[in-house]
C-alpha cells in the first residue's frame, strides 16, 4: 500500500455547467464510494460548492485511483452520464497522463497487452492472450535520476491500465509498491554526497502514486462542441521532477 496523502479540505472545480462538472482531484481522495462506504469522496468534498448548489448530485463517468491526481469528469444528469459514458466506451475520449516511471526508458512506444485480474496476487496483470484488450501509447518527456518522466495516452480505460502496462515493460511507477515501485522517492537515494539536516528528518519528495491525469478531451454531452481540460501538476509531483531532473543536468555538465 502507498502512504495516504493528506485529505484536502476542498476539490478545485475546473468547469461546471448544468450537464457536467470537471474537477482537479487531489491524491488521497476517492473518485467514487469505496467498499466501506465511510471514506469521503470527491462528491462529498464538493458539497456546498456554489456552482453545484442547484443540483449537488455528481454521477460517475470514469475513475482515478485514490492516490493518483488530476482531471476527473462527472455528469450532473442521467442523460449527460449516458452520453459521456458512451464516449468512453467508444474510445473517443482523449486522455493524457504524466507518469514518473522507474529506470531508463529507452524510447517512445506502445504497449499492447491484455489485462486480467489475478486473484492470487490481488492485482491486474498484463498477458499476451488472456483478459481484456488494452493499449497504451507512451512518450519520453524528460530524463530524471533513476526515473523517466513519461506522457502516457491510454486508448482503452482498464482498471490500473497504466500501472500494469508500465510494470509489464519493466518500468513501474516510481511510487507504486503493488506493481513493483517503491513506497516513496527520497532525494538522498539519488544525490551523491547528500547531507541530512540535523534539525529535521528528510521528507520524501513524493509518497503516493507518481501518476497525474493531466489532460482530457471529449465532446460536450449536449452541445456540439469539443472540450479540453488540464489539471495543474501538483506540488509534490513538480518538486520530484525538478529535483531529480537537476541531478541529471548536473551530471551532464
Amino acid at each position: 500500500m502507498t502512504r495516504r496523502a493528506p485529505r484536502p479540505a476542498a476539490v478545485p472545480l475546473l468547469y461546471c455547467d448544468e450537464h457536467l462538472a470537471v474537477v482537479d482531484k487531489p491524491p488521497g481522495v476517492l473518485s467514487a464510494p469505496g467498499r466501506s462506504g465511510t471514506e469521503r469522496t470527491v462528491a462529498d468534498l464538493l458539497r456546498g460548492a456554489p456552482a453545484l448548489a442547484d443540483n449537488p448530485a455528481l454521477r460517475i463517468v470514469h475513475r482515478l485511483d485514490r492516490d493518483a491526481s488530476g482531471v476527473l469528469v462527472y455528469a450532473r444528469t442521467l442523460a449527460a452520464q449516458r452520453a459521456l459514458v458512451g464516449q468512453f466506451v467508444a474510445r473517443t475520449v482523449q486522455k493524457t497522463y504524466l507518469a514518473i516511471a522507474t529506470g531508463y526508458v529507452a524510447q517512445d512506444g506502445t504497449i499492447d497487452l491484455r489485462l486480467a485480474f489475478n486473484k492470487r496476487t490481488n492485482r491486474i496483470e498484463a498477458t499476451p492472450h488472456r483478459g481484456q484488450t488494452a493499449v497504451t501509447h507512451y512518450r519520453i518527456v524528460q530524463r530524471l535520476a533513476g526515473h523517466t518522466l513519461l506522457e502516457c495516452r491510454p486508448v482503452t480505460g482498464r482498471t490500473h491500465q497504466i500501472r500494469a502496462h508500465l510494470a509489464a515493460i519493466g518500468h513501474p511507477l516510481g511510487v507504486d509498491p503493488l506493481y513493483g515501485g517503491t513506497l516513496e522517492i527520497r532525494l538522498s537515494r539519488f544525490k551523491a554526497g547528500y547531507r541530512e539536516s540535523r534539525r529535521r528528518e528528510e521528507r520524501p519528495l513524493i509518497a503516493r502514486l507518481t501518476l497525474h491525469a493531466w489532460r482530457i478531451t471529449f465532446g460536450h454531452p449536449v452541445e456540439s462542441r469539443e472540450l479540453t481540460f488540464e489539471a495543474p501538476v501538483p506540488k509534490d509531483f513538480r518538486a520530484t521532477v525538478r529535483q531529480l531532473g537537476l541531478l541529471v543536468a548536473s551530471r551532464a555538465t
